[in-house]
């Protein structure tokens, strides 16, 4: 009876013991097959990695100032290698997506420095010492050389010539791409819709293959301040891991295939319009297959950068200076090209600025070569770079000068009898003969005479000093490319005839850019500003202003009220019976104006003008130059048609217009 008692004790003890093994057996299996599956199993039975990839974020927004879309993003296909899904077949994939992209007549990505057929030479201006230093070749090897190592290391002996080269290409373009995991490869990119159905309907027989939907940059009216805007486009080979030249963009952040700013406000703003990408996290087992995958950041899109640009405006400006050139044209002028802008007079904000002849940005690839080679360069931003002598635009200047510098009293009348003989060895004629007149009557009627007088009175040194108090000569501070223009620098105020033409406008040259701010610093009373184009950078839903920019003044000019009284007074008179009465003498709002012809040697004269308005409590300022326009008037045209959308433009409503409220 004891011994029976004992085994029952020693039985219990021992269930309690299996009982207790069982359940933390369960809680372990648990623990590794459900609760932490993704942290301790894959399909294998191998160890589990984990690695990640890039989810591009979308490009940020351009718009004008008043919300409506310049530069926007639209959803394209991109065909894409993945190197977690690539197989032991990738050549043969490679050549099969060549092969139906070539039947569908879309282009793929090719960065091969080498000519596509035999003989194989390198092509010019190709970085081919990164495709010599990627295939560890002698720095003096040859294009064959280079297609000799490549079927080599890509082992492509069994194809053809012409397959060899086309998946080479392929081949060499994941090598200096960093092709991983992390940085899948682009192989084409914005493919049509029917190519997309294509590769889906085949994705089982292209392994690593996909088609990934992808932001490209759009812009809703590809004319309209090209120049400006600027483009954006791939990363240069020199540009991607380049510590000492190029933007280096590799150290940057940026995956080889993405695409920047190359120009313009696209160029200037990329850190701002430049998303935060997102990330996607793959576990990959021990084969190298992929066992899971989680996106574990979305991706941000850039900000957006609001411009102080208005698009009906600009878009007037530019048809404007089309008709009008075009026009001098078809009279027998010899009128080629100009530009014009238009800056708010208190902030040094660019409303516009036109360019004549332009481009269209969706077909610049394609008439690249046309464009490039156009006598009347469409590519230049004569707004901003093209430096032009101004003529009679610099007379207020010349007149504030002298009467602030007691060189001339307002009571004065000087006599103009055409020819100026001061100097004996320099002897200019005015373009009248205008007797005794003042200095309204001068500015009205542009006599040269009387400001030879008063320029040799003033002298070259404070004329110069007056110039560059106004701007001219002097960078405008604004955001993309511009021209500080050309101005000479006396070295003593006895240069005869060169004061003269100083006094007319000559010798000197600036750009329709410093022409709008100098007639914006004159119409605000002195205050010259930084010229910019960017108004706001916020986010994408209005909620966030990360920059609001508020108008910077470089100096203020010293002028006296009786001498910018006085100039005022004569520009009002260019509009109302003088030089500019042709085209605003009967403008329903009070215009200051000055006409100016620059003289060209061997070629017709530059017509110029300058304006601000109301006259009263200045808003606008205005320059327009047309090369070779002969006559100052001609320019008028142009003003009163960007006046007329400045004031009496309907701003209601428009469709590519985003709703904002948060902004102020």
């Amino acid at each position: 009876m004891p011994f029976k008692k004992k085994s029952q004790f020693q039985l219990t003890v021992l269930s309690v013991i299996l009982i207790i093994a069982v359940l933390l057996y369960t809680a372990r299996v648990y623990s590794l097959q459900i609760a932490n599956a993704d942290k301790y199993t894959d399909n294998t039975g191998g160890a589990a990695s984990v690695r990640t990839a890039v989810l591009k974020a979308p490009r940020g927004e351009i718009l004008d100032c008043y919300g409506r879309q310049i530069a926007i993003n639209r959803d394209g296909y991109n065909i894409v290698f993945n190197k977690a899904y690539v197989g032991d077949n990738l050549n043969d994939v490679i050549l099969a997506l060549v092969n139906l992209l070539d039947e569908y007549a879309t282009e793929w990505i090719d960065k091969l420095p080498i000519t596509k057929t035999q003989p194989y030479s390198f092509i010019e201006g190709e970085n081919t010492d990164k495709l010599i230093g990627t295939l560890e070749l002698a720095h003096y090897a040859t294009a064959e050389n280079c297609i000799v190592r490549m079927i080599e290391k890509y082992e492509l002996e069994d194809y053809t010539a012409d397959e060899q080269r086309k998946i080479m290409a392929v081949r060499y373009g994941m090598d200096i791409s960093d092709f991983s995991i992390s940085y899948p490869y682009t192989f084409a990119e914005d493919i049509p819709t029917e190519l997309m159905r294509k590769i889906s309907e085949s994705g089982f027989m292209l392994s690593g293959v996909s088609v990934d939907v992808v932001p490209f940059r759009e812009y809703t009216d590809t004319s309209l301040a090209v120049n400006l805007i600027g483009s954006v486009g791939p990363i240069y080979e020199e540009d991607w891991d380049n510590p000492e030249k190029g933007e280096n963009y590799k150290a940057r952040g940026y995956s080889y295939n993405d695409k920047v700013g190359k120009s313009g406000i696209e160029y200037w703003a990329e850190e701002y319009l430049r998303g935060t990408d997102g990330e996607i996290s793959y576990r990959i087992d021990a084969n190298g297959n992929i066992i899971s995958s989680e996106v574990t950041k979305e991706p941000q899109a850039g900000k957006t950068v609001m411009l102080t640009l208005d698009k009906v405006i600009q878009r007037k400006a530019q048809d404007s200076l089309a008709q009008t050139v075009q026009s001098l044209q078809a009279g027998g002028g010899t009128a080629v090209a100009g530009a014009a802008v238009a800056i708010e007079v208190n902030s040094g904000s660019v409303i516009c600025a036109a360019n004549y002849p332009t481009y269209d940005s969706a077909t610049l690839g394609e008439n690249y070569e046309a464009i490039k080679n156009n006598p009347a360069k469409p590519l230049t931003n004569r707004a901003f770079k093209g430096i032009y002598p101004i003529g009679s635009t610099i007379k207020p200047i010349v007149a504030i000068a002298a009467i602030d510098n007691s060189k001339y009293n307002l009571e004065e009348t000087i006599r103009c009898v055409h020819t100026y003989t001061y100097f004996s060895d320099y002897t200019p004629s005015c373009m009248g003969t205008h007797g005794f007149i003042n200095l309204k009557t001068a500015l009205s009627k542009s006599c040269n005479y009387f400001f030879f007088e008063l320029g040799r009175r003033v002298g070259a040194m404070t004329l110069t000093d007056y110039f560059k108090q106004f701007g001219l000569g002097t960078s405008t501070g604004v955001e993309v490319d511009d021209s500080a223009g050309l101005i000479i620098q006396p070295e003593s105020d006895g240069m005869g005839g060169d004061t003269l033409q100083f006094s007319i406008g000559q010798l000197n040259a600036f750009t329709p850019l410093q022409l709008a701010n100098y007639s914006a610093t004159l119409a605000n009373g002195g205050a010259h500003y930084d010229v910019t184009l960017i108004d706001k950078v916020v986010s994408y839903d209005f909620s966030t202003v990360y920059e609001d920019k508020e108008p910077e003044i470089v100096n203020q000019v010293q002028m006296s009220e009786k001498a910018l009284a006085a100039v005022k007074e004569g520009m009002l008179s260019v509009t109302v019976d003088g030089t500019g009465q042709a085209t605003l003498g009967d403008y329903p709002i009070k215009v200051g104006g000055k006409t100016g012809t620059s003289q060209v040697t061997n070629a017709a004269d530059h017509s110029v003008f300058i304006a601000f308005a109301p006259f009263d409590n200045p808003e606008i300022a205005i320059s327009v130059v047309l090369e070779h326009g002969s006559s100052g008037y001609s320019a008028g045209s142009i003003v009163r048609s960007i006046l007329d959308a400045y004031f009496f433009s309907d701003y209601n409503t428009s469709e590519d217009t985003k709703p904002f409220v948060v902004l102020d």
